[in-house]
């Protein structure tokens, strides 16, 4: 395993190229960039590079206020929560 190497995380099919490999308390750790997330490397599996999806700069890219690249603050969220009448959706399906 190296990094540009193509791999699922088997758990959740998840695929990413690896772009840093560390070991932390005798466990191997790899780096997805598609979630840019480290996972535990006897969890990943060689992928097809068919299944690979690249990620771009723009969807990676968030501005220091933006939460999770919604391109919205927190504050912003909380609002439109709080903004939100539930008494417009009616309860469906059997009981």
């Amino acid at each position: 395993m190296m990094v540009g190497d193509i791999l699922k995380y088997m758990p959740t099919a998840t695929v990413g190229k690896v772009t840093d490999i560390r070991e932390r308390d005798g466990k191997v750790w790899a780096r997805l960039d598609f979630t840019d997330l480290y996972y535990d490397v006897s969890q990943l599996v060689p992928a097809d590079a068919s299944e690979y999806k690249e990620v771009s700069f723009k969807e990676r890219e968030q501005s220091p206020d933006s939460y999770k690249g919604t391109g919205k603050t927190l504050e912003e969220l909380h609002e439109m929560e709080s903004d939100a009448d539930i008494a417009e959706f009616m309860p469906t399906g059997g009981g």
